[in-house]
């Protein structure tokens, strides 16, 4: 049976008429599947009966199966999910001061690579559709706490999960139009974190939206980084960089660079001096994220005194730099930790 919420709004609207109906039904069915988040037919009561009699033969409106969920002693909630076609995929989430926000997957698996991430282990990967990205943070607002209102405080979507978002285009630019439609949530709430595919950047760039963009740099040279990440050997840093300062231009959106330490790799103060030569003259905000330990990957976390001194130097040369805090990690649900596993702790 096919998933309703594969179908856009438009598509709602023509399989209505398909049974008669006029199309305000196909606006209707779409409200019930992404403003209200429904996953029966039968609560659809403002429907006729007999277009959900007649849908139910065909159509399913079920979201993804929870196959697992983990609680951090933090607040941090991971969803294993299974899609319809049995694939598993994680998404996380986080609560903050104010606001929650989820940390939401693009891909099952990663073609990338990045040799420091859980992810890459992942032995076959595809990309999600739309509709399966933006599921996640539908699921994850039943999980998230409320304000006094009674409306759920997730407002923030990172797609920082599983994949590699510009990789994944179309269905990455029509899951932010779902949630910033029906699931009612600001452009400026929504950041796209890439690993550095320039043509993806460029072409969001060109889009008339308020998105954030957030890029994995990881070291200050192309030999380290293409090391760790050699799925971005197509483009050098220099390419990068000017994309970005392109990405500026035309969105006055300050970049974030992200940056994950790696003790003995890319943590020393020769790194942190070339990392500020190399970012300066393109607007940004530096995050830095200590490398959360992933068993079986030849990589240790840096000391504690190497970071303090890196954050140090940073200060002095980027417009702003700043110690992420990762969350979740007793549950590997922070950076780089996850799997689509169902190994997973749970409360």
């Amino acid at each position: 049976m096919k998933n309703l919420r594969a179908l856009s709004l438009g598509k709602l609207e023509q399989l209505v008429s398909k049974y008669g109906e006029p199309p305000y039904r196909g606006r209707q069915l779409f409200d019930w599947l992404w403003k209200r988040g429904s996953d029966s037919l039968d609560e659809m009561t403002n429907l006729p009966a007999g277009l959900r009699e007649q849908l139910a033969g065909y159509y399913t409106a079920a979201l993804p199966v929870v196959v697992d969920e983990a609680r951090s002693t933090d607040g941090s909630i991971k969803l294993l999910l299974q899609l319809d076609d049995g694939a598993l995929v994680e998404t996380v989430l986080m609560p903050g001061k104010g606001y929650d926000s989820a940390c939401v997957s693009t891909m099952v698996g990663c073609p990338i690579g990045c040799r420091f991430c859980a992810t890459a282990t992942i032995p076959q990967w595809r990309r999600l559709a739309a509709h399966e990205i933006a599921v996640q943070p539908l699921l994850l607002r039943r999980y998230s706490s409320t304000n006094e209102n009674g409306e759920a405080r997730l407002r923030n979507v990172v797609f920082m999960g599983q994949g590699e978002p510009l990789l994944n285009y179309e269905a990455l630019r029509e899951a932010i139009a779902l949630l910033t439609g029906p699931l009612g949530l600001g452009e400026r709430r929504l950041t796209v974190s890439t690993s550095g595919v320039v043509p993806g950047i460029l072409r969001l760039a060109g889009e008339k939206l308020k998105v954030r963009l957030a890029v994995s740099l990881n070291a200050p040279d192309d030999q380290r980084r293409v090391e760790l990440m050699p799925g971005i050997n197509r483009w050098s840093l220099g390419e990068l960089l000017a994309a970005c300062r392109k990405y500026y231009d035309k969105t006055g959106q300050r970049i974030t660079f992200e940056y994950v330490l790696i003790g003995g790799f890319n943590d020393s103060q020769t790194d942190a001096k070339q990392l500020t030569r190399l970012l300066h003259g393109v607007p940004h905000k530096l995050n830095l994220i200590v490398w959360n330990p992933i068993e079986g990957l030849p990589y240790q976390a840096p000391k504690p005194e190497a970071v303090q001194a890196f954050l140090a130097t940073a200060r002095k040369g980027a417009y702003a730099a700043t110690l992420r805090d990762s969350r979740g990690a007793d549950i590997a649900a922070a950076c780089g930790q996850l799997a689509a596993s169902n190994s997973t702790k749970r409360d």
